[in-house]
């Protein structure tokens, strides 16, 4: 098999493909615990403003709209009441805090997936960012040991029951996502809700007491009743809807024919002209051809692997 493509730039993962996998941000865990530093960042910080619904403030043109500490100061939230998300490249800090903490508006909110499509990476990365840890702290407000409340620590990254004493961290859930191929063509399904003639790769999130490699073959069963021979992992990406990682494969399988159960709509298999007409046409619908997963996701990427690997092994 031919290496790994290049990861593309992605809002939520890849940063480009000189430094595929170096962190937008520097999550500086030993600040966490320095609240005489974070002091200190916090007026020229940059502070991302977060609603109830986990939109972020925007600007007139809909790009991050992001004050600094200092312009959040007349209000009643500070460096206490936000979370730290790290350092950018330049040393600088970015926190997040919740829109109802502090007296301060923008013109407009922007949801993340708007975001993750047309913002720079580092600003969408850093909203991807504070948005997950937004949804587990609103859903992490009492202790699941014993029902007492959580207070948060460590710039918000710690949540520690007042009764028991319990620690509650971050959580994210891990999921495989899958190009299954079977030496030909490539597995692609489709979910009720997706736009007309939508298709993605197989995803399953992974089961306690499995391998990665144990829920690639079931998931693939399960979905598609597809039998998988091997598998072997290609890249990861953070997917913050709400908080999981999806764990990339590419999949020898058998080519057996798809059978669909609950879970999708339809699944059919994709011969390498027809993945290739699709990649062309990009987000253009044409009314007649596949519509292949968006350029922010993993699963476009896994797509595009396959297609070249498939290309090359077509020209010898």
């Amino acid at each position: 098999m031919s290496e790994p493509l290049a990861p593309q730039a992605s809002a939520f993962a890849f940063v480009d493909s000189g430094s595929a996998w170096r962190a937008v941000l520097d999550r500086a865990d030993h600040l966490r615990d320095d609240s005489a530093a974070l002091t200190a960042l916090w007026p020229q910080a940059r502070v991302i403003v977060l609603d109830a619904s986990g939109q972020a403030y925007a600007d007139d043109e809909g790009g991050l709209r992001a004050p600094s500490g200092q312009e959040l100061s007349e209000g009643p939230g500070g460096v206490g009441a936000a979370v730290f998300l790290g350092l950018d490249g330049e040393g600088g800090a970015w926190f997040a805090i919740e829109a109802e903490l502090v007296a301060w508006q923008a013109p407009r909110r922007v949801d993340l997936r708007s975001a993750a499509a047309h913002w720079p990476l580092l600003h969408a990365s850093v909203f991807a960012q504070a948005r997950a840890l937004q949804h587990w702290r609103s859903r992490h407000r009492f202790c699941g040991a014993c029902g007492g409340e959580v207070a948060f620590a460590r710039a918000g990254w710690l949540g520690r029951c007042g009764l028991c004493g319990s620690e509650h961290y971050p959580r994210t859930d891990p999921a495989v996502i899958v190009a299954v191929g079977d030496g030909e063509r490539l597995l692609l399904g489709r979910q009720a809700g997706w736009p007309p003639r939508r298709y993605s790769v197989i995803a399953g999130f992974v089961e306690p007491g499995e391998s990665l490699e144990q829920t690639v073959a079931r998931e693939v069963l399960e979905e598609t009743g597809v039998r998988v021979r091997g598998c072997r992992y290609l890249g990861s990406q953070p997917w913050p809807f709400p908080g999981a990682l999806m764990l990339g494969f590419s999949a020898l399988a058998e080519p057996d024919p798809p059978q669909v159960g609950d879970e999708l709509e339809e699944a059919r298999w994709f011969t390498r002209e027809e993945i290739r007409a699709a990649a062309a046409r990009g987000d253009r619908d044409d009314g007649v051809g596949p519509l292949l997963s968006p350029s922010i996701s993993i699963s476009r990427w896994l797509i595009d692997q396959w297609l070249a690997e498939a290309e090359a092994h077509a020209r010898g």
